[in-house]
């Protein structure tokens, strides 16, 4: 089974048990619309359960995919009637709802919503709660966060519906809030003055994993009602997690100072700072780091078998993360990467700051030309055609190229008129050949990251439109810095190319001779 779909909700031992009518059981999930719901619900589904999901605002579902698959009730957690709705005929509550960046009472908020949901599920005789709480040493201090999420567990497991509170530390996967810290302060900084907490020790855990066990629970013997400890393979220090993401992601290790001067307060000031994570989830997170996150006991392998092949180890969940194939570790394009379909690639619904970081240039314009005339110009760039803007630009980063010791552009193209996927031309390679419609060059040359290169024709009213699309995933911060310094010749050598490569369609569709393409390479 491959590391990039599992787990799908098709394992055997994961499948839905059907209810005594035969008819399939049906699963409740607060919380749908967040990080690790979104990822649920499709594998719920997967495994033959039906599926309702308790909603704010209904409205938001349309962003998945499987939006218009489940049953929706509007509502909130704290809302009795609401809740009353929603448990109905359910067979496992899924709990996923935390008041991640709630402001002052969040603790009493989080408490009321528990007591409705638990009444409720109790009065509906739901056989099964499940409840995604937060990985903590026993006793000690917690933080505010931390000691909330413990409280609603307690709840729960003193409900009258039998409870499985699975406790986990930090979640890997593109989009979840504490991998999203470790991504962007890593790559952001090549040096890191940080608090003590990058000494703390923490159990990451897949978000593969962490569904896994969800899904599981639902399965778990019907007199289970425990608080339980998940966590992956690997106990690490946050330091250490960090030059590990560093080490998957291509960057040099980090050099990190443990500095005493930063409280929780200023180091999630210092994260809002350096990082696009707001301070009001940078707070709860920072504040949440200065307890060691490791399991207390493995009591949770004796309630669900360990998923097959293992555990996943923290930097196969890395790399699973930033979007490489799990087979043979060669990583995809940046197309591909939306549409893997692992359980950590990012979705519709995710916070604008997840995910790697992507810095976009896009042109697009209507042409007289007829789609295959702008195609006819598309196909036969670069080589001996040339680029079709500022010349001595292209020139220039040719040279560059050179003497950085790349292919520069001396390697041309093989055909003047026909491409294929894998053709060199000059410093790119063909990636994609939609014919007729799309060509997609992956950059060669030396760039602190990735970069590609999209054209696009499409059919429009009494001719086509032209789509340009330049697309850079930096490397760490000289990949911000490179992206910074070009970005004033920007509008002379994408613009002037979009311009250009419409005007010579359109003259050529005129019968007017193309000799102007050399003239502008």
């Amino acid at each position: 089974m491959s590391e990039l779909t599992a787990p799908t909700g098709q394992e055997p031992a994961l499948r839905a048990v059907p209810r005594a009518d035969g008819s399939a059981p049906l699963a409740l999930v607060l919380g749908g619309t967040g990080y690790i719901g979104g990822r649920l619900v499709p594998r719920l589904r997967g495994a033959g359960y039906r599926v309702r999901v308790l909603a704010r605002d209904p409205a938001r579902l349309a962003a998945f995919p499987w939006g218009g698959d489940v049953e929706v009730v509007a509502g909130s957690a704290d809302d009795a009637a609401a809740m009353a709705e929603a448990v109905r005929g359910v067979d496992v509550l899924y709990y996923l709802v935390h008041s991640m960046a709630a402001g002052p009472g969040f603790d009493t908020a989080d408490l009321r919503a528990a007591e409705t949901v638990a009444d409720a599920a109790a009065a509906a005789s739901v056989r099964r709660l499940v409840y995604l709480g937060g990985l903590h040493p026993a006793g000690g201090d917690l933080s505010p966060h931390l000691r909330s999420r413990v409280a609603v567990g307690e709840v729960f497991l003193r409900s009258a519906v039998p409870t499985l509170v699975l406790q986990a530390g930090v979640v890997i996967g593109s989009g979840s809030a504490s991998f999203e810290m470790v991504r962007h302060l890593t790559e952001v900084l090549p040096y890191m003055p940080a608090p003590r907490w990058v000494r703390n020790r923490i159990q990451p855990i897949s978000v593969r994993d962490v569904l896994y066990y969800l899904l599981s629970a639902a399965r778990v013997d019907a007199d289970v009602n425990l608080a339980v400890d998940i966590g992956g393979p690997d106990v690490l220090r946050y330091g250490q997690m960090m030059n590990g993401y560093a080490v998957e992601a291509g960057l040099p290790q980090r050099a990190i100072a443990s500095l005493p001067v930063f409280t929780p307060g200023l180091a999630s000031h210092w994260v809002n700072l350096v990082t696009p994570i707001p301070r009001a989830i940078a707070r709860p997170l920072v504040a949440s780091l200065q307890n060691e996150c490791v399991m207390d006991d493995h009591a949770i392998d004796d309630l669900i078998p360990l998923p097959e092949g293992g555990l996943m180890p923290y930097r196969r969940a890395v790399a699973l993360a930033l979007g490489r194939v799990a087979a043979d570790d060669v990583e995809t394009s940046w197309q591909d990467a939306e549409v893997l379909g692992a359980p950590s690639d990012p979705l519709p619904s995710d916070p604008e700051w997840a995910g790697r970081t992507v810095y976009v240039d896009e042109r697009s314009a209507l042409t007289s030309a007829a789609p295959e005339r702008l195609w006819a110009v598309i196909a036969g760039i670069g080589g001996e055609n040339g680029w079709y803007s500022t010349p001595v630009l292209w020139a220039v980063r040719g040279w560059m190229d050179k003497v950085a010791g790349g292919v520069g552009l001396a390697r041309g193209r093989r055909s003047r008129s026909r491409v294929s996927v894998g053709d060199v031309i000059d410093f790119w390679r063909v990636e994609t050949v939609e014919e007729g419609q799309v060509l997609r060059l992956r950059a060669e040359m030396k760039v602190p990251g990735q970069a590609w290169l999209e054209l696009r024709a499409t059919a429009a009213d009494g001719g086509s439109r032209y789509d340009q699309r330049a697309v850079f995933f930096p490397r760490g911060l000289a990949g911000r810095l490179y992206w910074l310094a070009v970005l004033p010749f920007h509008g002379f050598v994408f613009r002037g190319m979009a311009n250009r490569i419409i005007a010579t369609a359109e003259a050529e569709a005129a019968g007017a001779p193309a000799a102007g393409r050399r003239k502008s390479a």
